[in-house]
């Protein structure tokens, strides 16, 4: 699975709309409580605007639907792991990444051969709960070791003017909530994440 250096996590197709229009290519939808007729309507919409927009739609969780509405893309937490089908997963052709907080997640996670993973929190934030203290660039570049090229992706707290240090430490994706969700400028924000993580990948070695 090759992924976009930013990964925006959102929680309505209406936000991935606003989004892919400022020229993001990545986005996850996050609805946690919702019935399954507006979950499925949900879903059903993002893929559409991604489409469109030749954008990527990670759905996270909800790996039943996102299989039965053709989604390519599925993410997976340690708790909706325990009950997800990997085999059915697979069978559909989905792209899995998993989310992991400790060294034990992380070795359950590379038995199941997921296609990215994610390190979560690096850094302390309000977006998730987390039992754990934040990782830290020291613990993302021990993931990475362990990945070698699987796509790791950096979730939690992340702050613009660490993008570059959290790449440098192995990440290939930064994933956002709060930074843009809650910006007094969404769309500004957005658009300088995407100008941060462009400029360092394209930058030269």
């Amino acid at each position: 699975m090759r992924l976009d250096p930013f990964y925006l996590i959102l929680d309505s197709a209406g936000a991935i709309a606003r989004a892919l229009a400022w020229g993001v290519k990545l986005v996850q939808l996050r609805i946690k409580d919702a019935p399954e007729p507006a979950l499925r309507a949900e879903i059903l919409r993002a893929q559409k605007l991604c489409d469109v927009h030749g954008a990527q739609l990670v759905v996270n969780d909800h790996w039943r639907l996102a299989r039965d509405l053709g989604c390519a893309h599925v993410h997976l937490g340690q708790e909706d792991l325990k009950s997800a089908d990997i085999k059915a997963i697979r069978a559909a052709g989905l792209t899995l990444g998993l989310s992991t907080e400790t060294e034990e997640e992380l070795e359950k996670a590379l038995a199941l051969n997921p296609d990215c993973v994610a390190l979560q929190p690096i850094f302390a934030t309000s977006s998730k709960h987390f039992d754990r203290a934040p990782q830290g660039l020291q613990n993302l570049r021990k993931w990475k070791s362990r990945l070698g090229a699987r796509p790791l992706i950096a979730i939690g707290g992340l702050r613009l003017e660490d993008a570059g240090a959290i790449f440098a430490a192995g990440a290939d994706s930064l994933a956002v909530i709060s930074d843009v969700s809650q910006s007094p400028d969404p769309e500004r924000r957005a658009k300088a994440w995407l100008a941060a993580t462009r400029a360092f990948v394209k930058a030269p070695a």
